[in-house]
């Protein structure tokens, strides 16, 4: 089943959230800024509902019967999903129903196949965190023992060393395996002081290094995020509970937390390889500035000046990198003003890549009105850069074909106080295709109420629309408002085969207003 499908289960908040959970290995931390966005809104918000949900029985087909069965709707998403579910209720547990939590264990744990061993591992390690049974299975399976155990045999064979004493991940697989996993064990590992742990996934080999060792160290540091101590002591903040916090700082299965001091060496061939260096070395600098809470100054402002310096691939890139896309939006009226003191004025191609990264998801994904913030950033570039905004923005929200009453409410805005007659025309061209739905009806009666200057040609393909989409709309009031537009306002534009295609659009009219159409229609004379 379509994962789009699955998710039309769920209200519009959980859906933002799930699909955040869907991006990947980055899906948990995604997860975790959309519920820190939503519990600043609402502090009492929690996943009770979406979690019942996911735990819901659905009707599937079983692959090898060709039958079918039944499953609950987590075990429908792929694994990544679950394995970004699992590790997100990792962090944030304390804040939703404890049964709903094990709920959704039980359902991750079950099935006629064997569970992924990396969700299994994530389940039961959760289950520790929560005191509830099988908590006390091992964390990793034997066939993955022995692996791992290989794994080590080839590390030590290839560090060209003779000591056969066991060092490194030889101690570390030596012993317990499980005992040295759980952050309750008493055992091994736990005696040793936590900030040698955490340095242990670069020192792992106390024998002198030649150049190779040196090297294979930097690739092992260059494994561990660089901004993951970070956003795992924001996560106590998310929470808002000490002993969360405390938790979320000690050693994990899944994430091995670096010393702050080491800086991790870009992989070869990495995308910021592609990047000016003067741009390089500034990206430390705006994150430093996005993820500020104090005012912005001038400095600000001049941080932001190597976009000028970029070409389109780049700025595309810078974008990814600062995951813009992900800022929350109390953040983008500061930087959109810091944008829009930049001088010289940004490229077409840059201004359109800057806008897509920062507005495109958050528009799409609107399921209520846009919050003051959004509003004001919107609206602050538009009136900047209303040729980029057109391309980068409204179009694609046009193309999606799904367009919802907060869409059309903030383009209505755009068309109202943002955009000039000849971009306005630009937007009516773009509505002129492919299926029309009632939220893009409000769009195109707002363009049409503005008075536009169309040419014959413009209004022949736009009254051929009118007549293919008529049967879609024969009850629909925001219709019949547009047609009653067209037919006073535009009445001079009609010809003798305008008129025609008209009437034929009428004739199907099921509302109150058909008469009155039917009438004005009449109204119109032709020399």
């Amino acid at each position: 089943m379509d994962t789009n499908t699955l998710l039309l289960r769920f209200d519009g908040r959980s859906r933002l959230l799930l699909r955040s959970l869907l991006s990947g290995a980055t899906g948990a931390r995604r997860g975790l800024w959309v519920f820190q966005r939503q519990r600043r809104s609402d502090p009492d918000r929690c996943l009770h509902t979406c979690l019942e949900t996911l735990c819901q029985q659905e009707i599937c087909l079983n692959s090898d019967a060709q039958t079918l069965t039944t499953k609950p709707l987590v075990c429908l998403f792929p694994v990544a999903f679950q394995r970004s579910l699992v590790s997100f209720l990792h962090l944030t547990h304390p804040l939703h129903p404890r049964t709903s939590v094990l709920r959704l264990l039980d359902c991750l744990s079950q099935g006629e196949h064997a569970p992924n061993p990396w969700v299994s591992a994530l389940v039961v390690q959760l289950r520790r965190d929560l005191g509830a049974p099988g908590g006390k299975e091992p964390l990793i399976t034997p066939q993955c023992r022995e692996r791992l155990r290989g794994l080590c045999e080839r590390l030590r064979g290839s560090s060209g060393g003779g000591n056969d004493k066991a060092t490194g991940w030889a101690l570390c697989l030596g012993g317990p395996i499980e005992p040295q996993l759980s952050s309750s064990s008493q055992s091994g590992l736990d005696v040793v002081p936590q900030r040698k742990r955490k340095s242990s996934c670069v020192d792992l080999d106390s024998e002198p290094e030649d150049n190779a060792g040196q090297q294979r160290k930097r690739m092992k540091t260059s494994l561990s995020p660089v901004d993951t101590e970070r956003s795992c002591s924001s996560m106590g903040y998310v929470v808002g509970t000490e002993g969360l916090k405390d938790e979320v700082e000690t050693d994990r299965v899944d994430c091995v937390i670096p010393e702050p001091a080491v800086e991790p060496q870009p992989a070869a061939g990495s995308p910021s390889d592609a990047l000016p260096e003067n741009v390089k070395a500034s990206i430390p600098q705006i994150k430093e500035i996005l993820e500020s809470e104090m005012e912005w100054d001038q400095s600000s402002v001049d941080v932001f000046k190597v976009l000028n310096d970029c070409d389109p691939s780049q700025v595309e890139i810078l974008c990814r990198m600062l995951s813009l896309s992900e800022m929350p939006e109390q953040t983008l009226p500061q930087l959109c003003s810091c944008l829009l003191e930049l001088s010289p004025d940004l490229s077409h191609s840059t201004a359109a890549t800057l806008i897509k990264s920062l507005l495109l998801g958050k528009v799409l994904f609107l399921s209520e009105p846009a919050s003051r913030c959004l509003v004001t950033a919107v609206t602050s570039l538009c009136s900047r850069y209303p040729r980029p905004t057109c391309h980068a923005l409204i179009r694609p929200v046009l193309e999606e074909g799904q367009i919802g009453s907060a869409q059309a409410e903030l383009l209505n805005r755009l068309i109202e106080d943002c955009l000039d007659p000849h971009y306005r025309l630009l937007v009516f061209q773009m509505t002129i295709k492919g299926i029309w739905c009632e939220g893009l009806l409000s769009v195109i009666h707002a363009l049409l109420d503005k008075k536009l200057e169309l040419n014959e040609e413009l209004f022949t393909l736009f009254t051929d629309q009118l007549s293919s989409q008529a049967p879609h709309f024969t009850k629909s009031m925001k219709y019949a408002k547009m047609m009653l537009t067209v037919l006073t306002k535009y009445n001079t534009h009609v010809t003798v085969a305008h008129k025609h295609t008209l009437s034929c659009c009428l004739s199907s009219n099921e509302t109150f207003l058909k008469k009155s159409l039917q009438a004005a229609l009449k109204r119109i004379k032709h020399s």
